[in-house]
């Protein structure tokens, strides 16, 4: 069974834009909204160069790093084209108007 955060509502994401949430002891992950309300979240970090990829740009359901331009599918947190490599995705829904992440595995024995 899933565990599940709440970290706020999509009105707090910007259209194609980010936000990033930190949750004791685990990486920094990056909250996107796409242009058709679509929420993802992945690990904040390009599998390139770890760039901040919440500084990127979104378009479509993918974000380009914004130190190389590596495109990263959402999704997948593949790196699209001729790129490789992957980004870690996090859990994401959205219920009741608010946006929930899934906890991750090694918080869930000391909650």
């Amino acid at each position: 069974m899933t565990d599940w955060i709440d970290i706020g509502t999509l009105a707090d994401i910007p259209q194609r834009g980010a936000r990033t949430v930190r949750i004791a002891g685990q990486k920094e992950i990056a909250v996107f909204r796409t242009g058709d309300d679509h929420v993802f979240a992945l690990v904040n970090e390009c599998p390139h160069k770890k760039g901040p990829l919440s500084q990127g740009i979104v378009h479509g359901h993918s974000v380009a790093c914004p130190l190389h331009n590596w495109n990263i599918a959402l999704k997948t947190g593949e790196a699209q084209g001729n790129d490789e490599g992957c980004t870690p995705t996090v859990a994401v829904k959205q219920e009741g108007g608010r946006i929930l992440i899934a906890r991750p595995a090694s918080l869930k024995a000391a909650a």
